[in-house]
């Protein structure tokens, strides 16, 4: 065995038998690339540790050169694109006048003589990401591709082939292993008329990552197609799949749908996790009042607890989290989603199927007949659904469910709104709870915010809340640990209403949300806003997110 592959495998980067599968014999930069690709081992991961090892500076993805840059470095050094390609080097010119090479195996003392060798100067050495490398070299003396060619690039036999070359898979595979380790939640693949661009949705902000020649983009697309099980040939009509991956080392579940575009497919990719660890309701960002006032909802034997929120806002989440704390064996537990996120165990969890009419309310009443005592509803959207549920809560289950508001007490209107009557869900609704995910200041670069208008506007909304500390407000900063975003995770804004007496009273007579807010007020009710606010007070965001997130929520 080669000397770096018993150092991966004595310091637990890879294993001996994905090491062996890798080992090609060909060239260092093969080696490098097969680790990626078969998944053993993070691209950033081997390249950061081969940079250690071998004191070689690293390359940062931000700190490439432009692709004009290496291609007059490559014409003026006179180096042919085949070398550059097989090996995967680029060559570019700094500032001063000064050669610098990047690639994922300038460690090989063969590879650096014959560098030399073909550039008869000087070049300074760096270690590069696969993935980043490619971006460029992809684009080295490609001409215009004609009508012809183009046709010839979509055949889907072609196209399958492509998928399976190394520069494609590098590309995706290094795109996964950046999402997995900047925590993101999802990747979009975007065609444009003169490039592939890439942006990751990571704490609920979308940011370009990477960008790269659109004449890969189909390779690309392919490549993810048949990674999810989807029709490649296909790309007039928008496509769905799921499937299992394994990225650096990691298994990881991914849901993909694709969209017909101007210039191509559009790729999504939700990135769920094989395995899912559900966060505790304290770890969600509910206070201790909120989750005292949750565990006795959901403990009551029937009833209906909604949780409401857009998009995006946490829900499946928190409604696991509830599933969890009733799973406790002497319950049977079913639920209707929109897809399963995750397994639960002990859950039995059944998927919609809009192709064989298997909907929320077709399924809903399947539940019914399965002797169930907890069920969720992955979302009620529509009359029948709304109807079935109430129905449901009313005959002795507990229903846990999801509406599209933007309040707690908006679910009220929107049950209203969905034609079933408020006699009837003022009878059995026991709490609501409606909630925003606010980003988290990077501990390692939060600052105190010396704001005084934000901080005047934030205790003016705070005013009639008490509180045993002295406010702890910060500012986000921004360093590497958080992208130079100053913000690092996220968490929950909450607000929570226990269906009182008074308020089944006023939900009977048709009281309005204005009415019924006020009502919950005096009963203690703390909005949206000022959850946000709390949590700013207490130093875990910024007063400027929380504004940003919750204001059309007020």
């Amino acid at each position: 065995m080669h000397p770096l592959g018993e150092i991966l495998i004595k310091r637990g980067l890879v294993s001996a038998p994905d090491y062996e599968l890798a080992q090609t014999g060909k060239s260092p930069s093969d080696l490098v690339g097969a680790l990626v690709r078969i998944g053993a081992v993070g691209e950033d991961e081997l390249i950061g540790f081969l940079s250690e090892l071998f004191f070689i500076e690293l390359l940062a993805p931000d700190a490439l050169p432009d692709f004009e840059n290496v291609r007059t470095s490559a014409a003026h050094l006179n180096l042919p694109h085949t070398w550059l390609i097989a090996n995967a080097i680029i060559v570019w010119r700094s500032g001063d006048g000064a050669y610098n090479a990047a690639g994922p195996a300038l460690y090989d003392a063969a590879l650096q003589e014959a560098l030399e060798q073909l550039t008869k100067t000087s070049v300074r050495l760096f270690l590069a990401a696969p993935g980043s490398i490619r971006q460029l070299l992809d684009g080295l003396g490609a001409g215009s591709a004609n009508a012809s060619a183009r046709a010839e690039a979509l055949d889907p036999k072609r196209l399958a082939e492509r998928a399976e070359e190394a520069p494609v898979i590098d590309f995706v595979n290094a795109v996964f292993a950046e999402a997995l380790q900047r925590r993101a939640s999802d990747v979009h693949f975007e065609p444009f008329e003169d490039k592939l661009i890439v942006r990751l949705r990571i704490d609920g902000v979308l940011s370009v990552r990477r960008s790269g020649d659109v004449q890969m983009f189909d390779a690309v697309a392919s490549r993810i197609k048949l990674l999810s099980g989807m029709n490649i040939a296909e790309r007039r009509l928008p496509q769905d799949g799921r499937q299992s991956i394994r990225v650096a080392g990691r298994d990881i579940d991914v849901r993909v749908s694709s969209l017909p575009t101007t210039w191509g497919e559009s790729i999504v990719v939700r990135l769920l996790g094989a395995t899912h660890k559900i966060p505790a309701l304290s770890e969600l960002g509910l206070r201790l009042e909120q989750r005292t006032l949750l565990g006795q909802a959901i403990k009551a034997p029937h009833g209906l607890v909604l949780v409401t929120g857009p998009t995006g806002s946490g829900k499946t989440t928190t409604v696991y989290r509830l599933l969890s704390e009733l799973n406790d064996g002497v319950r049977k537990i079913v639920t209707i989603e929109d897809p399963v996120e995750f397994d639960l165990p002990g859950v039995m969890q059944m998927g919609v199927r809009s192709d064989i009419d298997l909907d929320f309310a077709a399924g809903l009443r399947s539940i019914l007949r399965q002797d169930p005592d907890v069920i969720f509803v992955g979302e009620i959207r529509d009359r029948e659904t709304a109807q079935t549920a109430v129905q449901a809560a009313l005959t002795g289950h507990l229903v846990i469910s999801t509406v599209h508001t933007n309040s707690a007490l908006g679910a009220v209107s929107r049950l209203h709104d969905l034609g079933v009557e408020p006699f009837l869900f003022g009878e059995v609704l026991r709490a609501v709870v409606s909630q925003r995910l606010l980003r988290c200041l990077c501990p390692s670069c939060v600052d105190a915010d010396g704001d005084a208008l934000h901080i005047a506007k934030a205790q003016a909304a705070l005013n009639h809340e008490t509180h045993e500390k002295a406010p702890l407000w910060q500012i986000a900063k921004g360093c590497k640990d958080c992208a130079h975003t100053g913000y690092r995770g996220r968490i929950g804004a909450f607000e929570t209403v226990r269906i009182s007496p008074a308020l089944q009273e006023a939900i009977r007579t048709r009281a309005g949300e204005t009415q019924l807010n006020a009502l919950a007020r005096q009963e203690g009710f703390t909005s949206l806003m000022q959850a946000g606010l709390l949590l700013a007070r207490e130093g875990r965001t910024s007063i400027v997110e929380a504004l940003r997130v919750l204001n059309e929520a007020t």
